[in-house]
């Protein structure tokens, strides 16, 4: 993270090109504009590490006119969506700020609002390629002027992830990355790759799908896509109509709050290749062989650190699950259960990390577990944080059947093992669960045959 003295002196270097220069902004619309409707028009708006916080205008054909912008430098394009109402996204200081403070590069904040506010979604749609055709000019010029397209990361927004699939396309996939954040798919779903973004549209494609049901795509469209919480529904966000606008935008949105996550390091969160949700949750994707000794991919930003690999695989589906709001990062287990009941057990497991003070549960219930005599359940145990001593374990099992007797689940060994950090497991042996009990206990480290 940036120091205190090094975020100051950039905040105060800011602040003298503020004095020097007016700063210039993002188009600010309202409802009228939509109900109107409005003409495409292209701002660019340059942030770099001596003008912070104070955006700056390009020309779209005399670069030499910003002394700020420097075409050999990495080049970041910001590219938001469909603005219904017209105001200026929630995140875009915080977004230009932290990729300022990971990197000195230029960040071009791409506002097209004049095109994008507009009740009539299928107009807007009709502007992307426009958009598109704009920035392609844009980075020809930037290429004349000595700019790599090597160096050039596109992050689209919804729409902004198909424009900038649009101008991939036209530079034949030579751009450095593309990162899509909830591409929109109404319009877009069923098209052809040339009429929507695809893994040949950049040297690297990473998206992330938080809202397929609804205003995002549901299908693979990178090398990489994530889904988080399975790409549709996002914990902490309402479920019915009666929470206003943000029952319509929170899953959409939420892409861009993992992404700003991702970029301060807020949270670092693995992702886990698999082939559906489901066979994640049932803790069958938790090797990552293929990926050694790096490991899962890391969610986000730094996802460009697992290019080589992910490019030869074509297109890898990636799962995680999130907390309801930030550090959105959960800590994974691996849960090894070996039982000795004679007749099978179906049931669910809940299990609870201590560490003095501090306690993380997570509940394996997403459904029924399969408990056998003398044989492995193997579970994903998801907790909301990470505690690096456990000093105490608490465990219970339920059926979920209030009508019926209660149950024993006779527990010949539990192990659990951090599936990040290279801790040795934590065990217990010989234990009994009594149905709704709770059963705390000291973990011992497992013995080296039961690695």
């Amino acid at each position: 993270r940036m120091s205190f003295w090094w975020c100051l002196a950039l905040l105060l270097g800011s602040v003298a090109i503020y004095s020097a220069h007016e700063c210039d902004v993002f188009t600010d619309l309202d409802l009228h504009h939509s109900i109107i409707g409005t003409s495409l028009y292209v701002k660019l708006l340059l942030y770099t590490r001596a003008n912070l916080i104070c955006g700056q205008e390009l020309s779209h054909h005399n670069l030499s006119a910003q002394p700020l912008f420097n075409v050999t430098k990495p080049t970041t394009f910001i590219v938001h969506g469909y603005r219904p109402t017209g105001s200026p996204p929630v995140w875009i200081h915080d977004i230009t700020q932290q990729l300022l403070a990971r990197g000195d590069m230029n960040v071009l904040l791409v506002d097209w609002n004049r095109g994008a506010t507009n009740v009539n979604y299928l107009k807007v749609v009709t502007y992307t390629h426009d958009t598109a055709d704009n920035l392609t000019a844009f980075i020809r010029n930037m290429q004349e002027n000595g700019a790599s397209l090597s160096s050039i990361h596109m992050i689209g927004i919804s729409l902004g992830a198909h424009i900038s699939g649009f101008v991939g396309a036209k530079f034949n996939g030579k751009i450095g990355r593309i990162t899509a954040l909830d591409p929109a798919g109404p319009m877009f779903t069923g098209n052809p790759p040339e009429d929507r973004l695809d893994p040949t549209d950049a040297q690297f494609v990473d998206v992330v799908h938080t809202d397929m049901d609804a205003f995002g795509f549901r299908k693979p469209l990178g090398h990489i896509d994530f889904y988080p919480n399975g790409g549709a529904d996002q914990p902490g966000c309402p479920k019915t109509i009666f929470s206003g606008s943000s029952y319509f935008k929170c899953d959409h949105q939420r892409s861009v709050f993992l992404y700003l996550g991702s970029i301060n390091r807020t949270c670092n969160i693995r992702a886990f290749p698999c082939s559906s949700y489901t066979e994640f949750l049932d803790g069958r994707c938790m090797d990552c062989d293929q990926f050694k000794p790096a490991g899962c991919p890391v969610f986000g930003y730094d996802s460009i650190e697992w290019k080589d690999t992910l490019v030869p695989l074509n297109q890898t589906r990636a799962f995680f699950t999130t907390n309801k709001q930030t550090p959105f990062c959960r800590t994974n287990y691996r849960v090894d259960v070996v039982t000795w009941n004679h007749d099978t057990r179906w049931g669910y497991i809940t299990i609870k990390l201590h560490n003095g003070a501090e306690v993380t549960e997570a509940t394996i219930n997403h459904k029924a577990s399969k408990f056998e005599k003398y044989s492995e359940t193997r579970l994903l145990a998801q907790f909301d944080k990470d505690i690096q001593k456990v000093y105490k374990i608490s465990i219970k099992f339920s059926t979920g059947n209030a009508l019926q007797p209660k149950l024993k689940l006779r527990v010949l060994r539990i192990r659990l093992t951090h599936l990040e950090r290279k801790d040795r497991p934590l065990c217990r042996y010989d234990v009994i669960l009594e149905e709704n009990k709770e059963l705390s206990f000291r973990p011992i480290p497992c013995e080296e045959s039961n690695f």
